[in-house]
C-alpha cells in the first residue's frame, strides 16, 4: 500500500478552498440524479442569487476537529470489490455506472412499503454536512466531510412494525456495469445490516455527497450508508434495498469468512483480525501510524448500544 508522507502529497491533490466552497458544481451535476426538487426550497438554499449554494446544517457534535483527507485521496483510494479489489481501480472503473434513475425497494416488517426513487427518498430531508472518520479493517483510516441526512429519519417515515428489530441493506447487482461483480469475491449482491437502535442513532447517515459534490460513483454513489463507529465495509454503498427484518442479516463477508468478519463490526482494537492487529493504523497522507481509538473515538455517544455485551464474543 502506498503512504505518502504530507510533504510528498503534490499541491494538485489537495482541494483548494474555493473548490470546497462552491457548490455550483454540486449544482450543475445533480440533474443527472434527480436531486433538483431539494433545491426548489427555500430550506436548501441559501439567499443568493439562483440559489447555488447548499445550506448545510452543521450541528457540532457531528463534526470532527481533525484535518480532512484531500478531496483526491478520498476518491482515489477506494475499497469498492463491485470495481475490483485493489484500492485505485473504482476511481477509474465506476465512471460507467449508470445512477439515473435511482430508486430504492422498501420492504419487509414495515407500514409503508415500495419501490421508491430516489426523488421520494429525499425529498422531505433537510442536507447536513458531517465531518466523520472512516476506519478500515485494513489498517488505514480517513477524515471525510460527508453530505447527507440521518437514516433514523427516513426509517421513521416507513413505519417499521414491532417486528422490525434489524435493518437490511442491498447493494445494486449489475455485472454489466460493476465488472467486478463478474467475479466470485463475494456472493453477490453486496448486504450489510444493521440492529434497529443502530440505524436509528444520530450518527449514522445516508450520504449522498461528500466536499460538498454529488457524491463520486466510485465511493458509492448515488446514496450510500456511513456508520462511523464501525469499519468501513460497514457503511454499504450504492444503495437498491433497504429491508426490515426480526432477525440479524446475514452480511455478505459474515457469509464469505464468518470466522473474520462479525455482524457487529465495531472498531476494537483489542480484537485483531486473525491475520493482523487492529491496534494501530495510518491515516492516509500521514507516515507515522496512531493508536485505534475503541468505537472509532465515538465511544461517547455509542458504547451505551453494547453494554453488558462481550465484544469479543459479538465482534
Amino acid at each position: 500500500m502506498l503512504i505518502k508522507r504530507p510533504a510528498d502529497i503534490k499541491s494538485s491533490e489537495i482541494t483548494p478552498e474555493a473548490v470546497y466552497n462552491d457548490r455550483r458544481r454540486f449544482m450543475q451535476t445533480t440533474a443527472g440524479l434527480a436531486l433538483a426538487p431539494l433545491f426548489a426550497s427555500a430550506a436548501f438554499a441559501e439567499s443568493m442569487p439562483n440559489g447555488q449554494k447548499l445550506n448545510y446544517l452543521q450541528p457540532k457534535q457531528f463534526a470532527s476537529s481533525e484535518p480532512r483527507s484531500t478531496f483526491e485521496q478520498i476518491t482515489h483510494y477506494n475499497n469498492f470489490y463491485e470495481f475490483g479489489t485493489d484500492k485505485y481501480s473504482p476511481a477509474e472503473l465506476a465512471q460507467k455506472l449508470t445512477v439515473s434513475p435511482w430508486s430504492i425497494a422498501i420492504e419487509g416488517e414495515v407500514e409503508k412499503p415500495g419501490v421508491y426513487t430516489l426523488e421520494d427518498i429525499l425529498k422531505p430531508h433537510s442536507l447536513e454536512e458531517r465531518i466523520y472518520r472512516l476506519r478500515c479493517v485494513e489498517g488505514w483510516s480517513m477524515v471525510i466531510p460527508w453530505v447527507g441526512f440521518s437514516l433514523g429519519d427516513l426509517i421513521k417515515r416507513f413505519k417499521p412494525t414491532s417486528g422490525a428489530k434489524y435493518v437490511e441493506f442491498t447493494t445494486l447487482s449489475r455485472p454489466a456495469e460493476m465488472v467486478g461483480q463478474r467475479r466470485n469475491v463475494l456472493d453477490w449482491p453486496y448486504v450489510e445490516g444493521l440492529r434497529m437502535d443502530e440505524a436509528m442513532h444520530p450518527l449514522t447517515l445516508l450520504a449522498v455527497g461528500l466536499y460538498g459534490e454529488v457524491m463520486p460513483k466510485q465511493n458509492g454513489a448515488p446514496i450510500r450508508l456511513v456508520v462511523p463507529w464501525k469499519y468501513g465495509f460497514k457503511s454499504i454503498k450504492s444503495i437498491v434495498k433497504i429491508r426490515f427484518v426480526s432477525k440479524p442479516p446475514i452480511s455478505s463477508w459474515m457469509r464469505s469468512v464468518p470466522s473474520e468478519y462479525g455482524f457487529y463490526s465495531n472498531v476494537n482494537p483489542e480484537v485483531d483480525h486473525p491475520r493482523w492487529s487492529q491496534g494501530r493504523e495510518r491515516r492516509i497522507g500521514e507516515f507515522l501510524k496512531r493508536e485505534t481509538l475503541k468505537f472509532n473515538g465515538y465511544g461517547e455517544q455509542v458504547a451505551q448500544l453494547y453494554q453488558g455485551m462481550d465484544l469479543r464474543k459479538y465482534f
